[in-house]
């Protein structure tokens, strides 16, 4: 290309200029990445200090909430519902009559069973009293002996004239012999059956079990509150059929309490106080076997996040509850049951809640964080910085391990300082380079102008104030 005599000495300036500017772009560049590069060969040293404070291990869980003493009401015999004698907001106290049903058939059932009671008591009363027979019998020895007389005759011979005499009297006839008369006695008997008394005795026994039972059919029929509470729900109302269960106690309620992770109990009537208040959360595997009863825990309302209540863990159950895991899979839970301290007047049934249980405390312990040491168990290790910065690992025994930090039993003491877990150094910039370093190429298609010199002044002068200008000079031409 022919260069006019005129502007010779236009392309002879810029030509030197864009060589100058060029070799002090090269010497930016080099100086600034010899200082990133030897900055990215360093470590940055992050510690903590040795610390007094209180250390907490915790674990948590979720349920909801819900009364030892709200009960389900239901009657223990069915029938038709003649009246309702409460309404939903109601209070009621234990033995208030709540509910009844027809009493027809269960006073026909206690009238049977009277009367089978009673005719079996009266053959318990004759197989008691046996059969009764009579017999005659002789007296030994009450036949007797009859006595007979016989006459005496003269005795004695005087001369022949007393002889004559005697033999010409006559002997008087000679009296009967008596028949004697046996005694006899009358002899009564009873004979008892063993067998049939017994018999008897069962049926006795059966007849007032079934009138025992019959009573308390009858005494179904009426629907009595088995605890304190408010009415919640009712569900039936006169003229419906109820069904009948079998209860507990007097016979005429049929309870269901809430039972662990049930929440609210349902029945025909629902009672529930909020007295005693509890709360039952299902925690991990691992999270449950750290509970004890006893330990302390916090409360939080998910429905009143800012709402903490104090509880404490009564029970831990040793039956697993199984729920819905990621990708189908069941996660297996176990349930703790806490009581809540303090006013539960105003808390409802089934509220769910978030539980943290504190299962570890150390106060006034020496501290770390948990990043500071390396290992597991009751033995671990830490680099303890040096005044001069160098680092000396030491062996460090540990106490109580919170959820951030560590209680340190050993090995560190107060005010020491301990390397935490290192990064590269990148001048705190994400991927180590100045700024603009490489952001500079971009002003090649910017600067795409007049000039292959001006481009390439342009291409590295992202750099520099200086060779900002230049590329504006090689984008003028």
């Amino acid at each position: 290309m022919k260069v006019l005599p005129r502007r010779r000495g236009a392309v002879l300036l810029n030509s030197a200029l864009g060589v100058a500017l060029v070799g002090a772009a090269a010497l930016a560049y080099t100086t600034l990445d010899s200082g990133t590069g030897k900055a990215a060969g360093k470590t940055q040293v992050r510690t903590a200090t040795v610390a007094k404070g209180t250390v907490l291990a915790t674990v948590s869980g979720t349920g909801t909430l819900a009364s030892p003493t709200d009960a389900a009401q239901d009657f223990t015999t069915g029938g038709k519902l003649t009246a309702v004698k409460v309404a939903v907001g109601d209070t009621v106290t234990k033995g208030q009559v709540l509910a009844t049903v027809d009493t027809t058939a269960a006073q026909q059932q206690v009238d049977a069973a009277q009367s089978a009671l009673t005719t079996a008591k009266a053959n318990l009363t004759k197989a008691q009293a046996g059969v009764t027979t009579t017999t005659t019998q002789q007296i030994p020895g009450s036949s007797g002996n009859g006595s007979t007389g016989s006459g005496s005759t003269g005795g004695g011979s005087g001369g022949s004239g007393g002889g004559e005499r005697g033999a010409g009297a006559s002997s008087a006839p000679a009296p009967q012999a008596t028949v004697p008369v046996p005694q006899t006695t009358t002899i009564t008997t009873t004979k008892v059956d063993d067998a049939a008394v017994a018999q008897a005795q069962q049926q006795v026994a059966t007849a007032q079990t079934n009138l025992a039972n019959a009573q308390a059919a009858l005494a179904g029929t009426t629907l009595t509150a088995s605890v304190d509470g408010t009415v919640a729900s009712i569900a039936g109302k006169v003229g419906d059929t109820m069904g009948g269960g079998t209860g507990s106690g007097t016979g005429s309620t049929k309870s269901t309490g809430s039972t662990s992770g049930a929440g609210a109990p349902s029945g025909f009537i629902v009672l529930t106080n909020p007295t005693g208040m509890q709360v039952t959360a299902n925690f991990s595997e691992l999270d449950s076997l750290k509970l004890k009863k006893g330990e302390s825990a916090t409360v939080a309302l998910n429905a009143q996040s800012d709402n903490k209540l104090n509880a404490t863990v009564l029970s831990v159950s040793s039956l697993p509850v199984s729920s819905g895991g990621s990708g189908g899979a069941a996660a297996v839970q176990y349930a703790a049951t806490l009581q809540i301290a303090g006013d539960t007047s105003k808390l409802r049934t089934g509220l769910s809640a978030t539980v943290s249980v504190v299962t570890g405390e150390a106060d006034n312990a020496l501290s770390l964080p948990t990043a500071a040491l390396a290992g597991t168990g009751a033995s671990r290790t830490a680099t303890l910085v040096q005044p001069d910065g160098t680092g000396e690992r030491v062996t460090v025994e540990v106490g109580v391990e919170g959820d951030t930090t560590v209680q340190v039993l050993s090995g560190l003491k107060e005010g020491d300082k301990v390397e935490l877990a290192t990064t590269s150094g990148t001048n705190g910039f994400p991927n180590g380079s100045f700024p603009g370093l490489n952001g500079g190429q971009g002003g090649q298609g910017g600067q795409g102008g007049r000039t292959g010199g001006g481009a390439g002044a342009g291409g590295v002068a992202g750099v520099g104030a200086a060779g900002g200008a230049g590329a504006g000079r090689g984008g003028s031409r």
